[in-house]
């Protein structure tokens, strides 16, 4: 069995650029970077500022996130310091080439929210009561591995399935996307796709959910990621890639073995009628035995029910049996710590 490449997250669907303009973003200035430091070690005590009301070059988690690392003199500095202080970093630790594609992408997302127009607005902002079930929101207050595990299942070790999502919202976001598409369609907008393999399927993040996502992340992800993945992090997730896939014979039929770009991931099916399209999971390797034969304990087939769940190691391999009628369509967030290789490449390029 040969497992494809990682499914590539579209960086640049989750980063914009430092450059300002008229619309608010801020500006950083290039001219003090070399200066910037973040500490090896967080201050746990510190309560970092919120930064969802700015328009920001990254996501304003992984500002929250960084802002522990700070220098203790920049603590309690204004918080428009930080985030020029923050910026500073982040462009500096970029992969080379990063700056060009961030640009490019936050153009491109701008030329989507200025000429889309939503059908259905209450999804844009979060509201937990209208989109979970009663179950699934007494599991996440509770905030227990006790309560977590109540309303799942571990069909498979580290493969954990349980009821989410409420069917409203389940159609109203498959009205939303459908939406979208034909705006797409009428308006002949070439859209990136949401990455290497899938051809069908939209971006959330590129026309407008990328907040409401991030509060997904956030406040339902984190806290179920933290007591099953913290080994890779799952305490520390700080961005995301959101993004819906379409299968059916007219679509994409199935998905090829291969491992996803995240630390964890939450996989979502949205509906609609449809047969096959089974999930299948073959455990989980380091980069070196990827190719492995499984163990006949890691070996899951799953089948996809609207509104249920599926959660995840990103490295756990596994893949998408052919639909055989009908259409399917999931909800996907990648959670990846974008923190991680900040703090990381920070220390290996300054020691």
């Amino acid at each position: 069995m040969s497992v494809d490449s990682s499914l590539d997250r579209r960086k640049d669907s989750q980063t914009d650029t430092g450059n300002g303009n008229d619309n608010g973003v801020i500006t950083p200035s290039l001219s003090s970077i070399s200066t910037h430091r973040l500490r090896l070690n967080p201050n746990t005590d510190h309560k970092p500022d919120s930064y969802d009301d700015l328009q920001l070059g990254f996501s304003p988690l992984l500002f929250s996130s960084l802002e522990r690392y700070l220098p203790p003199s920049m603590l309690n500095m204004p918080r428009d310091a930080k985030v020029q202080y923050l910026t500073d970093i982040l462009l500096r630790y970029s992969p080379e080439g990063e700056r060009t594609r961030v640009q490019r992408h936050r153009e491109y997302r701008q030329k989507i929210i200025v000429n889309y127009q939503p059908l259905h607005r209450e999804l844009y902002t979060m509201n937990a009561s209208n989109f979970f079930l009663p179950s699934f929101l007494k599991a996440i207050s509770e905030n227990t591995e006790e309560s977590f595990r109540s309303i799942m299942s571990e069909p498979t070790p580290g493969v954990y399935t349980f009821e989410m999502l409420q069917p409203r919202f389940c159609d109203l976001l498959l009205s939303e996307v459908e939406n979208f598409e034909k705006w797409v369609h009428d308006t002949k907008f070439r859209i990136m796709r949401p990455n290497t393999m899938n051809k069908y399927g939209a971006v959330l993040d590129d026309f407008g959910l990328e907040t409401m996502l991030d509060k997904l992340m956030e406040d339902f992800v984190r806290p179920m990621s933290r007591v099953f993945f913290h080994e890779v992090g799952g305490s520390t997730l700080d961005s995301h890639h959101g993004f819906i896939v379409e299968y059916g014979m007219d679509r994409d039929v199935a998905l090829g073995f291969h491992v996803d770009d995240s630390e964890v991931s939450l996989n979502v099916c949205l509906g609609k009628q449809f047969s096959g399209g089974e999930l299948f999971f073959r455990g989980v390797r380091c980069d070196k035995h990827v190719n492995t034969e499984s163990q006949s304990e890691e070996i899951l087939d799953y089948s996809h029910v609207p509104g249920r769940a599926v959660f995840h190691r990103g490295r756990h391999r596994h893949g998408a049996r052919p639909t055989t009628s009908g259409h399917r369509i999931n909800l996907l967030l990648w959670c990846r710590r974008y923190f991680k290789y900040i703090i990381t490449t920070n220390f290996k390029k300054e020691n």
